[in-house]
């Protein structure tokens, strides 16, 4: 796009309106008083696909037309720089040296936009430099804010790991999108991420949330569209994509559900229908997917040969609503399918200096405002940027794609998260590990391992008490241990003399390759392992066994206690700068 076309004169370049903000260190593109006046770009309307089109290099091709986005109206005078009465048309603008020859600065890349979009959850970073001010009023205006009625933490911050809730509706808003299916849905949580980003900002998880999965939805007050509060009865044992939308539910609903599911409080979340999936994927240009067979799909009218395609618009959310023809023709087979193309996305973005190009930002930034509807903590670009340049530490090759373990619901309709891996993959989130592995992480396992050699499951003698856990505690534990891990010599004697709140396994000096097996098994840390003579007692066969007592911190049967190692995590992940074709 010219610079006439985003409210410049013909002769200035957008580089060369960047200067250097001395208290930052960074470049951004200042349009003060001093400056002289831009010229007032004409009336135009602009659909974010065209803008999409234009960032590419080229005229509105038929598929980004044909893609039924809305159409907005742009400002007739953008925010702008002022000229100084009297000053002459020709002065240099402030940062641009005079005459040939002179040097652009840098662009800065350290101001980023988070945008989580689409009715499939696809998302982007998109780069907000100083360039994005230009139209900072105006995109404030594009972007929705709803109220998170008091379910996240307030805000996020620089200095502790960030949970950011990003929630797909299938309502069928915006021009074109009536046709796919319910055309009157209230727009339920169809695709929902809970993205983690680690304290130290090294690595990122994004877990996707099945929408047939059953979970209890807790009370929620909502603030209606009067502004008046409403509180929402709790409904236990439904589906989780009814946490939005069903009986006036807002996304903070959802924020709440989430919490009661995982134990994990967001701090925001963002919201977007089927567009933004269709003006995002057009406004980069398309993104490029891979297949490992062909897909005709009539539900969701994909029809696509293998091999490697760059789809955009329409033929995105094709892409991304397919489900049938593709792995087991389930709802989990759909989310690998937006995996892969979230992960694309986010490839694509980067390599190809996306984020580095003033001209592609404001027409990514347009797109990207107009598809969101935050929390209002977070509705303003200034805090969208900060949130990104946060997230936007993260390398590719750390962010991580996973999804809570299910298994079958009996209805055949339905799922159910699977009992101890679920609750151990929400407890390594919780516990900020990383699902890659980071170095840093990795070194700290290592020196944190229990040193010596370990018996075989078979040999390993305990007796288990509950000593402050959960009900039941004791006994699914010594379900888990007999039948899962093959400690059979394995006893449940009730509940213990007294409450303690970290849980402890206590043996005698000799028992200690049997203590280090228990400890892999449990992820037991070395604090809870309690050597010594006389600890341990006979169990039913008069042989010596050790003691475990299960205490206030223990949160299931098979969920590692010290957080685990991600190595060891049996759930299905991937990475985002690995590349996999859908089969």
């Amino acid at each position: 796009m010219d610079a006439q076309g985003r409210g410049r004169a013909d002769d200035i370049d957008p580089a060369d309106q960047w200067v250097l903000n001395p208290s930052t260190g960074e470049y951004e593109l200042r349009l003060t008083p001093s400056a002289p006046q831009s010229a007032v770009p004409r009336p135009r309307r602009a659909t974010a696909a065209a803008a999409g089109a234009r960032a590419a290099g080229g005229g509105t091709s038929a598929r980004s037309a044909s893609a039924g986005t809305d159409t907005r109206e742009i400002p007739d005078t953008l925010p702008g720089p002022r000229r100084r009465r009297g000053t002459p048309e020709e002065d240099p603008l402030p940062g641009r040296r005079g005459g040939r020859g002179r040097t652009k600065p840098k662009k800065s890349t350290g101001k980023r936009i988070l945008v989580w979009t689409g009715g499939t959850l696809a998302f982007v970073l998109v780069g907000v430099t100083g360039a994005a001010y230009l139209y900072y009023q105006h995109l404030n205006n594009n972007i929705q804010k709803i109220s998170d009625d008091g379910a996240g933490t307030g805000g996020f911050s620089k200095d502790r790991a960030i949970n950011l809730l990003v929630i797909g509706t299938d309502k069928r808003t915006g021009a074109g999108n009536g046709s796919y299916g319910d055309k009157d849905s209230v727009g339920h949580a169809d695709t929902t991420i809970l993205l983690h980003v680690s304290k130290d900002r090294t690595n990122a998880t994004a877990m996707s949330i099945p929408r047939d999965m059953i979970v209890d939805i807790p009370e929620c007050p909502t603030t209606q569209e009067d502004g008046s509060t409403k509180d929402i009865a709790a409904t236990p044992n439904v589906r989780f994509n009814t946490s939005l939308g069903q009986y006036g539910r807002t996304p903070s609903c959802t924020m709440r559900t989430v919490e009661e599911l995982t134990g994990i409080k967001s701090d925001h979340f963002m919201v977007a229908d089927f567009n933004a999936v269709k003006t995002l994927s057009t406004a980069i240009g398309g993104v490029e997917v891979c297949l490992e067979k062909d897909i005709k799909d009539s539900k969701s009218k994909l029809d696509l040969t293998a091999g490697k395609h760059t789809i955009e618009g329409e033929e995105a959310l094709a892409f991304l609503r397919t489900r049938y023809s593709v792995g087991l023709g389930s709802d989990l087979s759909r989310i690998e399918l937006q995996q892969q193309f979230l992960s694309s996305m986010i490839r694509q973005m980067k390599s190809k200096d996306t984020l580095t190009d003033p001209t592609k930002v404001l027409d990514l930034a347009e797109a990207a405002t107009s598809a969101l509807s935050v929390d209002s903590k977070i509705s303003d670009i200034k805090v969208l940027a900060s949130l990104g340049q946060e997230v936007g530490k993260v390398k590719t090759k750390n962010i991580t794609f996973t999804t809570v373990p299910v298994v079958d619901n009996t209805d055949g309709a339905t799922v159910l998260p699977t009992p101890g891996k679920a609750e151990q993959l929400f407890q390594t989130i919780r516990n900020d590990v990383s699902l890659t592995e980071v170095k840093k992480q990795q070194k700290e396992k290592e020196a944190a391992k229990l040193k010596g050699s370990r018996a075989d499951a078979s040999e390993v003698r305990v007796n288990v008490y509950n000593g402050g856990a959960k009900a039941g505690s004791a006994q699914s534990t010594l379900s888990w241990l007999q039948n899962d891990v093959g400690v059979t010599k394995s006893s449940q004697l009730g509940n213990a003399d007294k409450t303690l709140k970290k849980t402890t396994l206590a043996y005698d000096p000799d028992q200690a390759d049997q203590a280090r097996k228990l400890a892999d098994l449990m992820g037991l840390s070395a604090s809870a392992l309690k050597p010594g003579k006389g600890n341990s007692e006979t169990n039913s066969q008069g042989l010596p066994s050790m003691v475990l007592t299960l205490g206030e911190d223990f949160k299931g049967a098979g969920v590692p206690l010290s957080g685990g190692s991600a190595a060891d995590l049996d759930v299905q992940k991937n990475t985002a700068d690995k590349e996999k074709c859908a089969s």
